[in-house]
């Protein structure tokens, strides 16, 4: 079962690469895992322990991974269980006196103030684990409990909390600190294609050269107009981290970019808009070798993205689209169209929307980006060579989508009647407007 198949369904589309987009979202549990999860707290409050941590394994396996995602065994009461996110190992215990995890995040060679500070000042902020050397010189990050307070929605909430910041932050020490630090044993990496790297690579470059190339154009003026100018390089930040799925560095510089636009502080909108073209200049400069480091196929078990309604969605829509107006009025084309793609890579960014909105703004990018998924070897149908918009095959694509999902969401019926093909930039907002007025009302 392909990454899209085991996404979006068996209907998705046969004969497709095998190329994950997206940050991991584990929003999308099956009614057996909320079922495993509902026994587990069941069992706690009567005080089998051991019962309840069973449940919990079966709650976090996703039974549609091609490789187990996590695995367990028990021996003489105790569960011995190891988890997979990104890069990183977890390994743990959990019997009736104790529950204890730990992830291997890099070998020390040497106790650097630097990264000992960084790690410090990083268990201020964690909840449940926190940072630490092992007798080996292994920087872990651990977390442990007594049994009695171990809940298993508490086991939840720390497991989540060790596993995101194990996996962010190994990639991040080892590039800045690579003279002192090296890759701890057990590193979940599994390579990804030459060619596939060699694309996303000069995907990465184009894309933010041409937003830079429109900035420098001037045309309204940056300094007049930064919000509209924001719109660009906010796009391009989660355009490239839904599209490349980048590990380490650029992961960590792309959340940059947005905190750089949206913190509460003195800044003016210029002087941030500065920042985020600053942030890009900096991922241009990096060799290709740093990009490619950082390109490979990873599996996990948590993802950081809550899961929202569908009305979530449609009002963060609605209360975007109304931005498109004045570029579209003046004939600032470009900029009209980051908004969309804001919007899209935002929702996908920070949320986990409905199923059928995640299938319909995926076919979004394809639709606008659809060279870039021919280049990595996707069959695309609803672009011809040179871009052009294929109503017939974009409206065949929506009806597909449509059926795989109406039997879970018996009133999804898209209103096609509004899709204005006219335009890459007026399709791309009436296809949003379709997609918030979209019922994925649940069947009873």
């Amino acid at each position: 079962m392909n990454f899209l198949s085991r996404l979006f369904g068996h209907a998705a589309q046969p004969n497709q690469p095998d190329i994950p987009f997206g940050r991991f979202s584990d929003a999308y549990k099956s009614d057996e895992q909320q079922q495993a999860f509902d026994h587990s707290l069941e069992a706690f409050e009567q005080g089998d322990a051991l019962n309840a941590y069973r449940a919990f394994m079966r709650y976090l396996l996703d039974e549609e991974a091609q490789k187990p995602n996590i695995r367990w065994e028990e021996k003489d009461g105790v569960i011995h269980f190891e988890l997979f996110q990104g890069s990183q190992r977890i390994t743990g215990v959990a019997g009736q006196d104790m529950v204890k995890a730990e992830s291997r995040v890099a070998r020390a060679n040497d106790l650097n103030v630097g990264f000992m500070r960084r790690l410090m000042e990083a268990n201020f902020n964690l909840k449940f684990s926190r940072f630490a050397l092992d007798n080996e010189n292994n920087l872990c990050i651990v977390f442990d409990t007594r049994t009695v307070d171990g809940s298993p929605l508490k086991i939840l909430h720390a497991l989540r909390e060790l596993a995101i910041h194990a996996d962010k932050q190994d990639d991040l020490l080892l590039g800045e600190f690579a003279q002192v630090l090296s890759p701890a044993d057990g590193r979940q990496l599994a390579e990804i294609p030459e060619e596939e790297k060699e694309t996303k690579y000069h995907y990465i470059v184009q894309s933010i050269q041409a937003v830079m190339s429109e900035m420098d154009k001037g045309k309204p003026d940056p300094n007049t107009y930064p919000g509209t100018y924001a719109y660009l390089f906010l796009a391009l930040a989660f355009k490239l981290d839904y599209l490349i799925k980048p590990e380490g560095f650029m992961m960590d510089l792309l959340e940059r970019v947005y905190a750089a636009y949206f913190s509460k502080n003195n800044l003016t909108p210029q002087v941030k808009l500065q920042q985020m073209r600053r942030e890009f200049q900096t991922l241009l400069d990096r060799p290709k070798e740093a990009f490619f480091a950082e390109m490979y196929r990873t599996q996990s078990t948590f993802g950081a993205n809550p899961a929202v309604p569908h009305g979530t969605v449609a009002s963060f829509i609605d209360g975007e689209l109304a931005n498109m107006e004045w570029p579209m009025q003046q004939g600032h084309d470009a900029l009209a169209a980051a908004i969309p793609q804001y919007i899209a890579g935002f929702i996908l960014f920070h949320q986990a929307p409905p199923k059928p909105d995640r299938a319909f703004l995926h076919l979004f990018f394809q639709i606008t980006e659809s060279d870039f998924f021919r280049q990595l070897g996707f069959k695309i149908t609803v672009t011809d060579e040179s871009g052009r918009l294929n109503k017939a095959e974009i409206l065949r694509e929506i009806k597909r989508l449509s059926e795989q999902y109406r039997s879970d969401y018996p009133k999804l019926k898209p209103d096609v009647q509004g899709l204005n093909f006219a335009s890459q930039t007026l399709f791309a907002k009436s296809y949003l407007q379709m997609i918030k007025g979209l019922d994925v009302t649940r069947e009873m």
